[in-house]
């Protein structure tokens, strides 16, 4: 079994609702929520085959202003010590 990517990004607050329904379009991509509602981070868990899609899709959000930054991290689901 394969375990997911996961990446931390911070969006513009105004348009967190177009960056999820986009997100959310493709089936089988991934997965986010939010983990800061004051900054607008945003947790995303991101099926490995899907990789290059996924951070070619979060760079041209960049592009256009939505994301503010994106970065891959360690699984914190993984880490025993976390709390959830």
């Amino acid at each position: 079994m394969d375990i997911c990517l996961y990446y931390q990004a911070h969006l513009e607050k105004k348009d967190c609702w177009f960056f999820v329904a986009i997100l959310r379009s493709f089936e089988h991509l991934a997965f986010d929520r939010t983990l800061d509602k004051k900054t607008s981070l945003f947790e995303i868990f991101v099926i490995p085959s899907e990789k290059l899609f996924f951070e070619k899709l979060m760079k041209r959000f960049q592009e256009i202003g939505i994301v503010l930054d994106f970065q891959e991290l360690p699984n914190r689901l993984l880490d025993p010590n976390e709390k959830l």
